[in-house]
């Protein structure tokens, strides 16, 4: 046998591996006979980005109102610990002013990482008083803060959904104290 027909050989035998690993790989990936569709409340944004989020747990009246720069509300509307280790904060912020208003770039904090991924509302905080504690944004292992990002300049009235997700504080902790740059602070229940 010549060395390139063993090396013809060798190639062959890697691709139908690999073939044979992709088509199992996406056999697993399948909905498993079940063709019911994820609730609309768990689904990502339509628009392919995390422009908006899951606003699962919200209710009519909003735990919390905070006014910030340019005529901007920020309505918070749960603030839910998960069985995963981290608190999801809900909310809509919303152009309460006449004119337009751009969405200030210090929401995002001051972190080089989380700045490099565009706007975001990154620079939120959760403060735990009695522990003596601060919880920062969460981070995905690229960087990219878990909270929504892209924010748009808002049009007179106009309001988007957004989130955020910190470290959960313990669970003898049932009040947080809500810091975003350039809103008022103020004291949420986490539920969960």
């Amino acid at each position: 046998m010549s060395i390139r027909f063993t090396t013809k050989a060798r190639r062959g035998m890697v691709a139908l591996t690999v073939a044979a690993g992709l088509a199992l790989g996406v056999a697993g990936c399948g909905s498993g006979g079940d063709d019911k569709k994820p609730d609309a409340s768990a689904s990502a944004s339509r628009d392919g980005g995390s422009h908006a989020s899951a606003q699962e747990g919200q209710s009519d009246a909003p735990l919390a109102e905070l006014k910030g720069p340019n005529s901007l509300l920020l309505q918070i509307t749960s603030a839910k610990r998960d069985s995963g280790g981290f608190v999801t904060v809900n909310g809509t912020i919303k152009n309460d002013g006449a004119d337009s208003a751009v969405i200030p770039s210090n929401l995002s904090g001051n972190e080089t990482e989380i700045i490099r991924n565009g706007s975001s509302l990154g620079g939120a905080t959760l403060v735990d008083s009695k522990g003596k504690k601060r919880y920062y944004v969460l981070r995905d292992t690229d960087g990219r803060p878990l909270t929504t990002t892209g924010l748009p300049t808002l049009k007179a009235g106009e309001s988007i959904p957004v989130f955020m997700q910190f470290p959960s504080p313990p669970t003898s902790t049932s009040d947080v104290d809500f810091q975003l740059p350039g809103f008022a602070t103020t004291t949420l229940p986490i539920s969960g």
